[in-house]
């Protein structure tokens, strides 16, 4: 019991950090890691935990998204889709002993850049954009990133897509949660198929996320985005020392 109530705490805080913020990953991987699950598959059962989100989102921005050149939206989620297989198909090769030492490096990275988010942003926008070709091979590579590691993977699409030239942050903001989409149903579809998935834990933790995500959509608008990007940042950060000591 006592362990279920780690998941469950774990996922219903996911939810709320991403409603309002992202990093949710930062909770959900490390207590499945935590209650003893192998961590190749608590990495993919923790996909499965934060799946549902991103449709609820994607919905809230439909109306963005529509107004969207329907062929590059169309090949958005086509290479995302193929970015997605490839980043789960490459965790499917890696064994657990390689993921424990890559999982603190991973979160490090996720942290830092979640951390350093809007200077990011900031320095893009003044910078030039490269809206061409590149931008699928930039999709490509955060796709293939995200369907390996999720952790962070909201903070780099939407860096991802000022890069190559976007600059309306609703807009941003609903292809980043389409694109997470994608990513999530090809790399569920993998993991589910290689049966890495926890199922008993992925639906328990669905449902908390589920309703953590109501609870954070009403506190959205209560809580200064700053204060809780330093709050998610130190919980990175502290989830990172903790896996690098267990190395």
């Amino acid at each position: 019991m006592f362990e279920w109530g780690i998941l469950l705490i774990a996922a219903f805080l996911a939810g709320i950090l991403n409603a309002i913020a992202g990093g949710g990953s930062f909770l959900t991987l490390p207590a499945l890691v935590f209650v003893g699950v192998p961590p190749v598959t608590a990495n993919a059962t923790s996909a499965v935990a934060v799946f549902p989100g991103y449709l609820g989102a994607v919905a809230g921005f439909r109306k963005e998204i529509r107004q969207f050149d329907r062929t590059l939206l169309i090949r958005f989620l086509l290479v995302s889709l193929a970015g997605g297989c490839t980043g789960a198909l490459l965790l499917l090769i890696t064994s657990n002993d390689v993921f424990s030492i890559l999982i603190p490096w991973l979160l490090l990275f996720a942290t830092i850049l979640f951390g350093c988010g809007q200077s990011l942003f900031n320095r893009l926008r003044r910078g030039a954009s490269v809206y061409a070709r590149s931008g699928m091979v930039i999709i490509y590579m955060v796709s293939v990133y995200g369907g390996y590691f999720n952790g962070g993977l909201g903070i780099i699409l939407l860096a991802a897509l000022l890069f190559i030239g976007l600059s309306d942050l609703h807009l941003m903001n609903g292809l980043k949660n389409g694109i997470s989409f994608a990513i999530a149903v090809i790399s569920v579809a993998i993991f589910s198929v290689a049966g890495l998935v926890r199922w008993k834990e992925a639906l328990l933790m669905m449902v908390a996320a589920t309703l953590g995500g109501y609870c954070g959509a009403l506190m959205a608008r209560k809580i200064q985005p700053a204060f809780l990007r330093v709050l998610i940042t130190c919980i990175g950060l502290g989830m990172s020392v903790v896996f690098f000591l267990r190395i």
